[in-house]
């Protein structure tokens, strides 16, 4: 089989993680590898539709509050909740206490536990609360830290699918993207994606680039803990955990700038 083209990747990328209608042509893990590495571009586009759904509400006359809550319901739609439901799946896998493949089973129930409820409730509202305050300040706060959170989210993903971090199961999305992307792949997505955010906040002079390239690596660093901890007591990713990485990673990004923003 030829290997896949970046469009092969794109579509790939934007057919797993957002609800926008494409065509994946290729499943094979070629083409996974390559839609791993495409993530945080998927990200970027989700993400730019939670600013613009943010600051139109902003422009219209509506709080930091209302615009924040806005833009945390953008990113939640264009995945269909998946991520948020993968959030809640790993924190009742976790809380469970139980042996790896009792936790996995856990998982997969259709039903939300006492674990998924207490984590989806302080996750949405800490990026609810965080974007307020980064709304108050400006549009362009707000609108730079909704675009960072999502692109970082997607890039958690990336980093979760490199090589030497196996799948629990050996069936469903986990399994598909699982160890596609060489670790080199990934340090490099990882660079590009942090020298773009610091860019973003060039317009705030060196305090700002700093701030927003350490709000990326920080994400990502809370999601490899998260990733550790996970392998460590279920032997290895899944679909839920993935959608756990990534909320995991953009709250965290959400959190690191709004208090950044007070001690500048």
């Amino acid at each position: 089989m030829p290997r896949p083209t970046p469009a092969d990747g794109l579509r790939f990328a934007f057919g797993t993680l957002t609800v926008i209608p494409v065509h994946v042509r290729r499943w094979d893990r070629d083409a996974a590898r390559a839609g791993m590495l495409c993530a945080p571009l998927a990200g970027l586009v989700v993400g730019l539709g939670a600013a613009a759904a943010g600051s139109a509400l902003l422009a219209l006359g509506a709080s930091p509050l209302l615009a924040s809550v806005a833009a945390v319901a953008v990113p939640a739609a264009a995945t269909r909740g998946l991520h948020l439901d993968g959030l809640a799946d790993t924190a009742d896998g976790l809380g469970s206490g139980k042996a790896a493949e009792d936790a996995l089973r856990v998982m997969k129930q259709s039903d939300i536990g006492p674990f998924g409820v207490i984590t989806l409730v302080l996750t949405l509202l800490a990026q609810v609360a965080a974007l307020a305050e980064l709304y108050d300040e400006s549009w362009t706060h707000g609108a730079t830290a909704t675009v960072i959170a999502a692109t970082t989210a997607r890039l958690a993903l990336t980093l979760a699918a490199r090589t030497g971090v196996p799948a629990a199961r050996p069936e469903g999305l986990g399994a598909a993207v699982a160890e596609t992307v060489p670790v080199p792949a990934a340090v490099a997505v990882l660079a590009v994606t942090t020298a773009a955010a610091a860019v973003a906040g060039v317009p705030g002079g060196a305090p700002a680039v700093a701030h927003d390239a350490a709000a990326v690596v920080l994400g990502c660093a809370a999601a490899g803990l998260l990733l550790r901890h996970c392998v460590r007591r279920f032997g290895g990713v899944t679909g839920d955990v993935f959608g756990g990485l990534a909320e995991t990673s953009a709250t965290t990004v959400l959190l690191v700038l709004a208090l950044g923003q007070h001690a500048q």
